[in-house]
Order: C-alpha cells, then structure tokens, then sequence
C-alpha cells in the first residue's frame, strides 16, 4: 500500500506499522452492543470512530471484512462475572420476554447507525446464534487444562498463564480499578480473576435462556462470545479487535486469555480502543438512569450529522467532553462547511494533478493513527485552494467516502426542505404587512415581536434597500 497505516496498539502501547496477516486483506472485529438498552453517545463514539477506520482501510485500498457480535445472552451487571444479566434485566423493566428486548434494541442500535452514516458490518452475529462454539471451546479449554469445575460453574484459569495482564504493566490492585462495578467475591474461584466460561449456578433461577450443556443446563459467560464468534468468521488469526477502553480489562484481557489457550498461538494482532466520551460529571454510563441517546439529540434539534461531525474533530484515544454549548458551535460549523461545498459548480474538468495531491494529503491524515482533525483540515485547506469548482467538488465527494458526513448531499437536501405551503406563506406576508403599518406607527415594540413570532416558525426577516425579503431557517435536524 502506498500510505501504510499507522496505528496505536493497545497491545504493545505505541503506534507502529499496520501489516494484516494477508496481503491486501484485513480481518476486523468489533465488540457489539449489549441489546437491553438504547445506546448512549458515548457508546456511538466508539462505533463512530471504528466506522472511520474500517472506512480507512477501504479507502487505502484494503479489502476488509468486519465482524460485530450482538449481546443478547451472557452480560452480567458486572463486566466481572456477577451480578444480573443484563438482556434479563432489560427484560423485567419493560415487562416483555428476553428476545423481545434484544430484537427491539438490536434495531434501535443500527437506526442510531444508520442515521450517523455508520457502515453495517460485513457479519453481525447474535450470541444466542452460537451456543454449540461456546460449549466446543469450553470444552477444549478443559482438556487442554486452562478451565475448571466448581459449584456448578466452568472457570478459566488465570494462574495458567505467564502474563495474564497481556494490556498493562500495571500491577494487579490498579488494573482492577477498570472494572466498572463492584466486584463480589465468588468462592468458586481459586483465583481472584478467574472468570466464568459457562453458568449452571449464578442467578441461574431467574435466567430465561439456557440450553444443554455437558456440565448441565446452563448459558455462556460473555467474555467467550466474542472469541467464538470472531474465529467462526475470520479464522484462527485476525487483524484488529476494537473497542472501547473500559472494554481492555477484563473483557478483551480474558478474551486473549482464552482465545491463545484454546489456539495455542498468537491470536490478534492489533488492538485498537477508543476513549470515553464525558461530560461535566464525568464517564458516560447507563447506569445513571438517565442518559443521552442519539433520539434525545435529535428531539433538541441536532442532525445526527452534527454529532458525527463533533466526533470526527477529536482524535479516538484522547477523552472527548460533550456539552451543548460546544454542539451548537459544531452546528455552526456543519452549516457552513456543508453551504461552502454546496455552492460548488458542478461539471467542468477535473485537474488531475491538484485532486491527486490532495487525495494523498488526505489519506496520510487519516494513515497517522486516524488523525481525523487533520482530515479535516485537509478539507478546509483544499476549499480554500485556488482550484475549479469541478476538481473540489470531485475532492469533496472522495474525502467523503470515508468522512461519511454527506458533503455533497447534505445543503441540497436542506435547500430543499424550505419550501413552504400556501397557508404560510400567506401567513408570512400577512405578517410582514403588520410589521410594516406597526413601524409607520412607530410601534417598534409590535414590529420586534412580530419579527420574533416569524423567527419561532423558522422564518427569518430581512429589512433591505428593496423592502422586506423573508427566507426559511432550517436547522440541521431530520424529521
């Protein structure tokens, strides 16, 4: 490849060369949404910014198949194997069965993706979908020595291993901190981060799904799922595994653990974590009740686009804070950007030389570890260029491919939501009469409030040289 990716792996903490297992190819996973629940921005920056580097890769020739797992069984309230299940949980809030909630949340995930532009994945896979994988791993993972029996229970092993700790050279005491809830001690255990690869006894009464298993009738930990099912679709050797960060200890830890005992071998090669979305109060999390989804962003206003667009400014391993104050700046923004792209000519020649400079400009932004600001930066750079319309627009089109933030198609598509009905505009003009003979009065109280009445419906007054002119002012929301 002629811009070879450079990318920060969590693995061996520092960016290096991203050289895949096949030539041309790349085998990507993803860890997916647990279904009990709508998905928090926080959740969707994560995806956003993995969306991007799939997009990356395709646009610096690769040929990638992604994979997403689907939670719909096994995720305890605690990433530590205690707890409720989530999906049952999620289940007895809305008072409908375990596969109802995972259907209806497993849609509302790809609606939120759909509206940010988020590619689907090549494989999404229910975990529910792969209970006879799980219990084959379970089992090697047995004879092989690395698990155990006690109390009903299947654990892993983690005193079978040289380094357990494969993500940090932290110690055991400061990697615990990045277990998000309480950890209660399960007696099973002969050591402390042994972890569940199959339950018959945990909660077990109140689980709703469960199957046969040869230590009985049970259900998988959620830590196996994602090494099943990315060795189902991707084989024994993948690329990149992404996820968030609070997902490296100890999800992506256990899954390395039990992944190499079962291969015998090296299993991923990259490990690529987003960081967490705050806000003042810190860590967005579900556990706070109430949390901001992508619905509510759009029930204030906010084009999903916008939020998007807010993403991609920040770089994907530094903390990024939302507030409103700083998404209506990116609001502004948008605005602009997608006005100065939909003003360009359309037609014309295209100057090879200047388009390929910039696509290579671009590219080595987004090769620089995912360094979309600079991206960014590359796009605000080339509309200033001194170049024709037709050799932007041509940019503007290609950079799109991976920016995903309709730059072409986003101003014409608010253009043409101005239109008005014969009712308002009738309305409009009456008003505009009112303002008018309220000014002659030198009522300028009356004329303010009636300019203010129109602003309310999205009419914007303009008092000019050739009298009062009037225009819509959409704001970037769908619906």
């Amino acid at each position: 490849m002629e811009n070879r990716l450079q990318i920060y792996n969590t693995l061996i903490r520092r960016v290096e060369s991203f050289i895949p297992n096949e030539e041309g190819k790349v085998s990507m996973y993803t860890c997916g949404p647990t279904v009990y629940h709508f998905a928090h921005v926080g959740n969707l920056r994560s995806y956003i910014m993995e969306d991007l580097l799939e997009k990356t890769l395709r646009y610096a020739g690769y040929e990638v198949k992604r994979v997403m797992n689907i939670t719909d069984v096994g995720h305890l309230s605690s990433d530590a194997d205690t707890g409720e299940d989530k999906m049952l949980k999620g289940a007895k809030r809305e008072h409908k069965t375990v596969m109802e909630i995972a259907k209806f949340y497993t849609d509302a995930f790809f609606d939120d993706c759909a509206k940010l532009n988020i590619k689907m994945p090549d494989v999404v896979e229910p975990a529910t979908n792969c209970i006879p994988e799980f219990i084959h791993m379970v089992e090697v993972l047995l004879e092989k020595g690395y698990a155990y029996e006690a109390g009903g229970n299947v654990y892993f092993d983690t005193s079978k291993l040289e380094d357990y700790y494969v993500f940090s050279s932290q110690s055991e005491k400061e990697l615990l901190v990045g277990v998000r809830d309480d950890v209660e001690e399960d007696a099973n255990k002969r050591n402390r981060n042994d972890f569940v690869l199959w339950f018959t006894r945990s909660k077990f009464e109140d689980q709703a799904l469960k199957w046969e298993s040869p230590w009985g009738i049970g259900y998988p930990g959620w830590h196996i799922e994602c090494s099943c099912i990315s060795m189902k679709h991707l084989g024994e050797y993948m690329d990149i595994h992404c996820g968030g960060v609070d997902n490296i200890f100890p999800h992506h830890t256990n899954e390395i653990a039990q992944s190499e005992s079962y291969l015998g071998h090296k299993w991923c090669n990259y490990w690529v974590h987003v960081h967490h979305l705050t806000d003042k109060t810190g860590k967005m999390s579900k556990s706070k009740g109430d949390f901001l989804t992508l619905s509510l962003l759009e029930s204030k206003g906010y084009d999903p686009r916008v939020y998007r667009f807010f993403c991609l400014q920040s770089h994907y391993r530094k903390p990024l804070e939302f507030s409103y104050e700083a998404l209506d700046n990116t609001v502004a923004a948008y605005e602009k950007l997608v006005k100065r792209v939909g003003s360009l000519k359309k037609g014309g020649e295209v100057d090879r030389e200047k388009f390929n400079a910039y696509r290579q400009r671009f590219e080595e932004a987004l090769c620089d570890d995912l360094n979309s600001s600079m991206a960014l930066t590359v796009l605000y750079d080339m509309l200033k260029e001194d170049m024709g319309d037709a050799t932007k627009y041509a940019l503007a089109e290609d950079f799109d491919r991976v920016l995903s933030l309709d730059l072409t198609a986003a101003y014409a598509e608010k253009e043409a939501d101005k239109g008005v009905d014969a009712e308002l505009e009738r309305y409009i003009l009456e008003k505009i009469e009112e303002r008018k003979g309220a000014k002659k009065e030198k009522n300028f109280a009356r004329a303010d409030e009636i300019r203010a009445e129109l602003l309310e419906k999205g009419i914007i007054l303009e008092d000019t040289r050739e009298g009062v002119k009037w225009k819509r002012n959409i704001p970037w929301k769908r619906g």
